[in-house]
Formats: structure tokens, C-alpha cells, sequence
């Protein structure tokens, strides 16, 4: 059924209740590929619950569910799953994410496009706890087939890489298993894991989680030009470019842009690099 988009962006907000603790950190930390090699203390600080610091990244599966599903299920929203990609996703953090805690999140429709073959559903979330607002998201859902019922087309965010050698270039191995420990964190979508679903979405196997890149990402970058310090992290947006295949290696290349912010794109080594993440930002102390 197309998508009513005045009836999407009219609905009430969806209030979720959040709630994790060490265990989710240390799996979701496992699950973006952190524990390798397993005695090295930077890596302790992501495995190892007295020492542990939380990635910004886990906020987008803090709490065991994943975000964008309130995005699937609105109000004048009714869409295949297989016809659903992650099309970007941004993280605005107003304080550290603690190891444990208990939050409200409020979501909402905020924006509808139109881009012909394709609807783009952009969803916000807002996180706080009893001390105050703790991150908002935005989550930008690319579903195929469900365009062209006369909306607007929207912006274009896509913009070009610098020009010039990264400061800095990283790659990371994509373990076979990765996508079947991430989704244990919460998206349990059967594209990141069963092999006749993917084929049925058009992939010839199952595809990794575009979150699961995203992660990896963040820890590269953190661990590599922020020293591993997890919190000081501001900011970090993306638009997934790409698929990536478990077994594969990531590029990841790295401009500083200022004292205060990074930029990054990201490739699949074997497919002569063929883009995965595009726009990419990281805002940091």
C-alpha cells in the first residue's frame, strides 16, 4: 500500500522505555569487531567491564530494539520489509552514554520525500534520563518502490570527498560471522542472515548490517585519532553508499578538516572499492 505521508507526519510521537547495562555494551562492542587482539588494553576498554567505556554508537541500539522499526510501523507507513534499506543515519550526543542506564526515547516522522522510484521516511528519535536529554538521532529510511505519490523530492545531502590524500587511510576486516553476532544487539531483520530472504531483496547473500559498518567506523576513527577516549565524541553522521558483505575489508580514509572535526569515506577493498559510507562526520572535542 503507498505511503500517506500527511498521515505520517501527523502522527503522535511513539515514547519507548530504554533500558541496558554492561552486557549490551560488551556484545554490541563484540559485534562491531572490538576484542582483537583480546589482551590489548585499548581493546580491554571496550570487553572488559571494569574498565569499560561505551562507544557513541551503541545509542542506536541502546535498549535491545532497534530505532527505525517505530519508523516502519507509523501510521500511514505500510511496507515490505524486504524493500527496506538504511539509507543514513546521524547521532547527536549531549552527554557520554553510561554503561548502565535507564532512558525515555520519543520518536517521530519529521520528513516524507519523493524520490520517484524510492520513499525516504526520515525519523528522529530523542533520548533522555532523569538527569536530562542524553542523544537525538536521525535515521533516514530508503524504501523501494513505494515512491511516486506525488510528495517532495527533497534535499540532496551528498557532497564531495576532499580533494586531496586522506591524512589518513585504515582498513578492517569484516569477519564472516559478523552480521550473526551484531544482530544480537536488537536488529534482527532475516536480510543480515538468511540466505533465500537476501536472495528474495535482490543480494545473492546476506548483506552486513549498514550499522554494524557504521560502528566499526567510529571505533576506527576513535581509536586511531582520538586516542580510544570514547567521550569525546559530539557528533557522527552518515550516508550508507554501499553494501558490505561479511568476509570483506573495510577502507576507511580520513580527512581533519579542523580541530574539531573529521571527515571520512569508507570502501569494500575487494570490490575495487566500491563505496560503502559517503558523507561522513565526525565531531569531536
Amino acid at each position: 500500500m503507498p505511503i500517506d505521508a500527511a498521515k505520517a507526519l501527523a502522527a503522535e510521537p511513539v515514547t519507548t522505555e530504554l533500558a541496558w547495562g554492561h552486557r549490551d555494551v560488551q556484545l554490541y562492542h563484540l559485534g562491531i569487531g572490538a576484542g582483537t587482539p583480546a589482551t590489548d588494553p585499548l581493546e580491554l576498554r571496550y570487553t572488559l567491564e571494569s574498565r569499560l567505556r561505551v562507544l557513541p554508537s551503541f545509542a542506536t541500539v541502546a535498549g535491545g530494539r532497534l530505532t527505525l522499526l517505530d519508523g516502519l510501523s507509523a501510521p500511514g507507513v505500510d511496507v515490505d520489509l524486504a524493500s527496506v534499506l538504511h539509507g543514513g543515519q546521524s547521532l547527536t550526543l549531549h552527554r557520554p552514554v553510561p554503561v548502565n542506564g535507564r532512558a525515555r526515547q520519543t520518536s517521530r516522522i519529521t520528513a516524507v520525500h519523493d524520490k520517484g522510484e524510492a520513499a525516504v521516511i526520515t525519523l528522529r528519535s530523542e533520548v533522555a534520563d532523569g538527569d536530562g536529554p542524553l542523544w537525538s538521532c536521525d535515521a533516514v529510511i530508503f524504501v523501494r518502490g513505494e515512491g511516486g505519490f506525488g510528495g517532495e523530492r527533497g534535499p540532496s545531502v551528498r557532497t564531495d570527498p576532499p580533494g586531496r590524500e586522506p591524512d589518513l587511510v585504515l582498513t578492517r576486516p569484516v569477519r564472516e560471522d559478523q552480521a550473526l553476532l551484531y544482530r544480537l544487539s536488537g536488529d534482527w531483520n532475516p536480510l543480515h542472515a538468511d540466505p533465500d530472504f537476501a536472495r528474495a531483496a535482490g543480494f545473492d547473500r546476506p548483506i552486513l548490517h549498514g550499522l554494524c559498518t557504521y560502528g566499526m567506523t567510529l571505533k576506527a576513527v576513535v581509536d586511531t585519532v582520538l586516542d580510544g577516549e570514547t567521550d569525546r565524541v559530539r557528533a557522527y553522521g552518515t550516508r550508507f553508499a554501499g553494501v558490505v558483505f561479511p568476509g570483506e575489508t573495510l577502507r576507511i580514509r580520513v580527512w581533519r578538516q579542523d580541530d574539531t572535526r573529521l571527515k571520512a569515506s569508507v570502501t569494500a577493498v575487494e570490490r575495487d572499492d566500491a563505496p560503502v559510507l559517503a558523507d561522513t562526520v565526525v565531531h569531536h572535542a
